[in-house]
């Protein structure tokens, strides 16, 4: 197999993440799936137009770094942006947002496309970056290895593969019922999303001064948490959490702000729910009990939680 050519589009300001989306696509270099292209590969005494116009023609995929720096380079958007999705559409090529910070891109064309990371969470939301560049690569990697699949292919299993001006605003959803083994396997995996997440944060914590985190896996439907401040009295915070055999009182998935909590108790949980289109997490702490029910992904879940897990420690993070 012949390595697929990517451009690379980005912001000047955004350089750290292309550096480290770089160094994340070693692995495919190495393997020759890919060959990355970003106008720093241009050498002294080329015409910069010139090269970038004979690459925007010529590459097989294109990689957009959206960030606000990105969405307010008109060179950005309406030179390369604009010339990918042309390609994009006559499936010439396939282009690729990834976020790398929050922005305004579900209003640019590119909300048609199937963003990364993973729900098109930005790489700055991430607990670790490294873990958000490793979904990225995962993702590329069944990309190349699927070349001769349509460009549009990604694009929200709702729109057609190639948009008409009529019909390349529109989003379209598709209704469907959801049973008990639906229901039991988005909890599953919704649990195992949030435990990852955990033990994912719990290691950062232990590695800032002044903080320990330990994180115990109890049982395939059971962790626990615990952090520890050094710099406060009372600093610290325990949690345990628990992924429900079937429907309880307490939720599908429930916890306690408290080491090894039995399975009997709970100060908050989450139920999953459906409406006709999708599941999704609803819930918080009990003490909410008669408030608005938010509606979640198990990653704005497992966020929330950890942001208010923290709070009993005296911790904040941005």
């Amino acid at each position: 197999m012949v390595g697929m050519r990517a451009f690379i589009s980005y912001s000047h300001k955004d350089g750290a993440a292309l550096e480290r989306l770089h160094t994340h696509l070693a692995t495919l270099r190495r393997d020759g799936l890919l060959e990355a292209w970003f106008d720093r590969e241009i050498l002294g005494g080329s015409e910069i137009d010139a090269e970038i116009a004979a690459e925007l023609e010529t590459c097989e995929l294109f990689l957009l770094l959206v960030s606000p720096d990105f969405l307010a380079s008109d060179y950005c958007v309406e030179r390369e942006m604009q010339r990918a999705l042309e390609r994009h559409e006559a499936n010439e090529a396939r282009v690729v947002p990834i976020i790398i910070e929050p922005c305004d891109w579900t209003s640019s064309p590119l909300r048609r496309l199937k963003a990364l990371p993973h729900d098109g969470k930005p790489v700055s939301e991430w607990t670790n970056a490294n873990n958000a560049y490793l979904d990225i690569v995962k993702a590329l990697r069944r990309i190349v290895q699927t070349r001769d699949a349509e460009p549009a292919e990604e694009i929200n299993a709702t729109v057609a593969s190639q948009p008409t001006a009529a019909t390349s605003e529109r989003r379209y959803r598709v209704k469907r019922d959801f049973d008990q083994i639906d229901r039991s396997e988005y909890r599953e995996s919704a649990f195992a999303t949030i435990r990852d997440y955990f033990q994912r944060a719990t290691a950062e914590i232990d590695s800032i001064e002044d903080l320990r985190g330990r994180f115990a896996s109890r049982s395939p439907t059971t962790f626990g948490c615990t952090i520890v401040n050094r710099v406060r009295d009372r600093g610290t915070a325990h949690i345990t959490v628990h992924c429900a055999n079937g429907y309880g009182g307490f939720g599908d998935i429930y916890y306690s702000f408290s080491e090894n909590a039995g399975e009997n108790t709970a100060q908050g949980g989450f139920s999953v729910e459906a409406d006709e289109y999708e599941q999704f997490l609803s819930g918080g702490t009990l003490m909410g009990f008669g408030q608005e029910r938010q509606r979640l992904s198990p990653e704005s879940a497992a966020e929330s939680l950890w942001a208010e897990f923290l709070d009993q420690a005296g911790v904040t993070y941005d």
